[in-house]
């Protein structure tokens, strides 16, 4: 653990002086910055979303994100990342304080989070998507009173902080849902087993793996709600090249007859192929929403 925080700390280290020299060459000659990239790179992952990123022991990590970034980087040479576990409310902080040099954490892309800081935005940098999914709800197997957005009138659902649900149900239309925000999925999880909620929500394809790993609960299948989330993998701005290097890796993994469909089906078997068509996405996606600061602008070379 020692030599893990040293590590850490050294990358931090190296992050801060990686800005400096940046900043001094905009006053000289360009210069690039060091790549991101490499054998010692840190990988940002949940550590609790059994299915897209899960931690079943210390250092052990699993999952959809976990296999399709460890497959980007195998692809350009380099041994499978180390990960560490990250919550939603923190994943941009870590990234830009050095602490991990990639988040692959069902991290959605938004304009936002895609913004240059000095228009407000999180500067953040994204491969993907590569995989899309809505918003839905995980209930008690038991439970038949909930089978459409109306049923939740007055219902307590459960939400962590920083996520894509906790923005979505705080909207005006959602106004009659009651909201419990806690700090990650494990509380809503067990809030819900333990009868405390009567939901969680959050992106469909995260309550497929929690089902599929609590056999008592399960998916409202007729519910879809909010916006498609676009999963990428996140880096500070500033690492164009390397998020281009990822980018073009990504197509190439996505044009594979099967890789994505096995690399899906093997972390995610519970949800149905309609939702899982639905969450691959195409090279024009992952060319509009990567390494850009604004969805649609044209794509790096």
């Amino acid at each position: 653990m020692a030599g893990a925080a040293r590590h850490r700390r050294a990358r931090a280290v190296a992050a801060a002086l990686a800005a400096a020299v940046l900043y001094v060459s905009t006053t000289g000659c360009n210069s690039d910055p060091p790549s991101i990239l490499d054998n010692d790179t840190e990988v940002g992952a949940k550590s609790d979303q059994p299915g897209t990123s899960y931690s079943p022991h210390d250092g052990e990590y699993n999952g959809f994100d976990i296999a399709v970034v460890g497959t980007l980087m195998n692809m350009l040479g380099y041994e499978t990342p180390r990960f560490s576990g990250v919550l939603s409310k923190n994943r941009a902080k870590l990234l830009h304080d050095g602490d991990v040099q990639l988040v692959a954490a069902t991290y959605s892309i938004t304009p936002s989070r895609m913004a240059p800081k000095d228009k407000g935005g999180d500067d953040l940098d994204f491969v993907g998507p590569y995989a899309s999914t809505q918003q839905g709800f995980l209930i008690r197997d038991a439970d038949r009173s909930i089978r459409s957005l109306a049923d939740l009138s007055g219902k307590v659902v459960c939400v962590w902080k920083g996520t894509t649900s906790a923005n979505e149900l705080s909207k005006p239309a959602h106004d009659k849902i009651v909201k419990r925000v806690e700090e990650d999925a494990n509380y809503c999880v067990n809030a819900l087993k333990n009868k405390e909620v009567d939901a969680v929500s959050t992106d469909q394809l995260i309550l497929y793996g929690f089902m599929d790993a609590n056999p008592s609960l399960r998916v409202v299948d007729g519910i879809k709600f909010g916006e498609p989330n676009d999963y990428g993998i996140a880096m500070a701005k500033g690492h164009r090249k390397d998020c281009v290097r990822l980018r073009d890796k990504l197509t190439q993994y996505l044009s594979k007859a099967t890789a994505w469909e096995n690399d899906f089906r093997n972390n995610l078997p519970a949800v149905p192929k309609a939702t899982r068509d639905e969450a691959r996405p195409t090279e024009d996606e992952v060319m509009a929403l990567s390494c850009v600061d604004r969805p649609g602008d044209s794509p790096p070379d």
